[in-house]
């Protein structure tokens, strides 16, 4: 058997739903979380996706994710909300969040919700993403547990906190999105590679004795780095005053203390929709980005790339006909978690 295994879509959601809803989840809540797993692998960012249900899983029997969360709003003014997510699983709270900011742009031209106590909400593209493919610019931010060296230290003391944002564009089901952690590479990229048996670049962490290495399990034992220097240190700092100190919630060496299993309890997130519609209109801005990238493309040469996300949804789109990509270890993973190894054959 090859490492690399192909499920249908439907199906892989269907049988991680299931798993959740065993674990004493909503249905509805359950869904949300398997969507957005299953699209992280769509979109080939295995460091995001499937693998991350196990850990759920045993966070919600551990009582450490909150399996029937109730969100409650601390406070509502005008554009903006403030959200308790109780720490329930984090992916619908997310969306439960984006979707506050949403509500309140087509109100009043921009939204904005804060979540505290939410735990980790997978990957930052689904969020920012959800807004953009409904016409609206999405930003989102979150502030997590410390796993990025910084200001010169030799150990980790910040969290990589990611930054996302969602641009609409004419094809309203492929939105540009930019998303990006604040290291040089995610800690669950770092993970992918050392799984794959693959040597990381230089620069993309420290081992725990704070040298340089590309040894992918020294540096999960160590501390990933961030990107351009000050440059990415500086953001991290940044998100985290806009969401943990904004909402007076954990900061992420607070958020460690009392769990170190990376699903990032107590954590907060800000969400925000920006609606094209009070400014020039969604087709006058959506035509202006397609004019300004053919600019570039006319100008770039051979250098020019991908867009942010193009890559990712040329391989959601052959991923979503041929099926889910997954390592045969992740998916030995999910089949000791309780899922039917049939399900290949769906």
């Amino acid at each position: 058997m090859t490492d690399t295994l192909r499920i249908p879509a439907a199906s892989l959601t269907h049988r991680l739903a299931s798993l959740l809803e065993g674990c004493n989840v909503a249905p509805d809540v359950a869904l949300v979380e398997a969507q957005t797993m299953v699209a992280a692998d769509l979109h080939e960012v295995p460091s995001h996706g499937v693998r991350m249900l196990p850990p759920l899983m045993t966070a919600l029997r551990e009582d450490r994710v909150c399996a029937r969360p109730h969100y409650t709003h601390r406070k509502d003014f005008g554009a903006c909300s403030f959200i308790d997510c109780d720490n329930g699983p984090g992916r619908h709270a997310s969306l439960t969040g984006m979707n506050e900011a949403i509500a309140r742009a087509h109100t009043f031209g921009i939204g904005l919700c804060l979540a505290t106590r939410t735990t980790h909400w997978g990957r930052a593209h689904a969020y920012a993403c959800h807004a953009a493919q409904q016409g609206l610019i999405g930003v989102c931010t979150t502030n997590a547990m410390p796993t990025m060296a910084a200001w010169g230290a030799k150990t980790r003391v910040i969290g990589n906190n990611p930054l996302a944002i969602g641009i609409p564009r004419h094809d309203a089901n492929h939105p540009m999105v930019l998303d990006m952690a604040m290291s040089q590479a995610a800690v669950g990229k770092v993970n992918t590679w050392l799984r794959e048996g693959n040597e990381v670049p230089q620069g993309w962490g420290i081992d725990a004795q704070g040298q340089p290495s590309t040894d992918a399990k020294a540096i999960l034992g160590g501390a990933v780095l961030p990107f351009a220097g000050h440059k990415g240190t500086g953001l991290a700092l940044m998100m985290e005053l806009m969401t943990a100190a904004l909402a007076n919630g954990a900061f992420g060496h607070e958020i460690v203390a009392g769990d170190r299993s990376g699903l990032d309890p107590e954590s907060t997130k800000l969400f925000l929709a920006i609606d094209p519609q009070v400014f020039g209109g969604l087709d006058a801005f959506t035509l202006r980005v397609s004019q300004y990238l053919d600019y570039i493309k006319a100008n770039a040469g051979s250098g020019q790339g991908n867009w942010p996300g193009e890559r990712g949804w040329e391989a959601y789109t052959r991923n979503l006909e041929a099926g889910v990509p997954l390592h045969q270890e992740i998916f030995n993973q999910l089949v000791a978690a309780g899922m039917k190894p049939d399900c290949q054959t769906d």
